[in-house]
């Protein structure tokens, strides 16, 4: 371990998504001075999306990757300071608050706001990694749009699943949903819904084993599924291939010191991003599962700097 010097901040923000970066904005302008630390990946989710059409303020359709670019010059001009490093450990139980990067580098702060997101469980094939953003999605609601007319497939057998499958009916034609199980986890309610859609076929007892598609220009044209029972294997047609088995929220750090849900959401305050631990904020993805946008989660991390600075102006 160096003997690095403590760094010390009233906000520091963990995490480079639309709500960490628009944290940043708004503490630096609030004159804060915040300091922003991201990881290996910064801009978070957005930077595996291609083409962005539900970004407000871009009548043309933007990529994901220059939109957080932008966000993140956005947030260093007006005052943030960036530092890449990987946090290992947060002391939340002492004021200031202390986190501890792999470069050694201890930060402590007055205020903590958490925007670490989300990541969408893939099935792990060479293939769908291949073809992410070229047919294969994790969010039906950023990318169904595209799959108008098309047939394509959902994987997945909860809530999350099902209202996908049936999102994806008002674009695209046929709608296969393959679960593994010969029931689903979803609600009664929504599976009745999903059932009574003459869109949406529903496959039973499968699992997707790869995904086949032509390299130039780069798309899916169908997919390999095997039935788990009978160790068949076909070939479905199909245009896209959504993949909804769930999230899991970056919270690791914080088991055992916030308040969390059972998924490992971090629990805030009702239409607010207060924590169990004063001076503690969440938001974006980290602690919202129903939404998942990058407009709603920067309007979290919006509200999060207000609130930032609401509670240091009251010390």
């Amino acid at each position: 371990m160096n003997n690095k010097s403590t760094k010390h901040t009233k906000v520091l923000i963990l995490g480079s998504g639309p709500a960490g970066y628009t944290a940043a904005i708004y503490a630096a302008r609030a004159m804060l001075k915040p300091i922003l630390v991201f990881g290996s990946e910064p801009g978070g989710q957005l930077t595996t999306t291609t083409d962005v059409e539900n970004f407000p303020g871009y009548s043309k359709v933007i990529q994901g990757p220059w939109l957080m670019e932008e966000m993140k010059g956005q947030a260093k001009a007006v005052g943030t300071e960036m530092i890449q490093d990987h946090i290992s450990k947060v002391d939340l139980s002492k004021k200031p608050f202390e986190a501890t990067g792999n470069s050694g580098q201890v930060y402590t702060a007055d205020s903590f706001i958490i925007s670490t997101g989300a990541q969408a469980r893939w099935l792990n094939l060479k293939s769908e990694q291949e073809f992410r953003g070229f047919g294969v999605s994790a969010c039906a609601t950023c990318d169904g749009f595209f799959f108008k007319e098309k047939e394509v497939a959902v994987v997945g057998g909860g809530n999350a699943a099902v209202e996908e499958a049936m999102f994806l009916t008002k674009f695209a034609s046929k709608v296969k949903l393959i679960h593994r199980r010969n029931e689903l986890r979803a609600e009664k309610m929504l599976q009745a819904k999903l059932k009574a859609n003459k869109k949406i076929e529903i496959i039973w007892d499968s699992v997707v084993e790869d995904v086949v598609g032509d390299t130039s220009p780069k798309s899916v044209k169908a997919i390999k599924i095997k039935n788990v029972k009978s160790n068949k294997t076909t070939e479905l047609k199909v245009d896209g291939l959504f993949i909804a088995i769930g999230h899991d929220p970056a919270t690791s750090l914080f088991k055992g010191q916030l308040n969390m849900d059972k998924e490992g959401y971090i629990v805030t305050n009702p239409d607010s991003t207060i924590t169990n631990v004063p001076g503690v904020f969440a938001a974006g993805d980290v602690k919202d599962k129903i939404f998942r946008q990058a407009v709603t989660a920067a309007g979290m991390g919006c509200m999060a700097a207000l609130e930032a600075e609401k509670h240091l102006s009251s010390k």
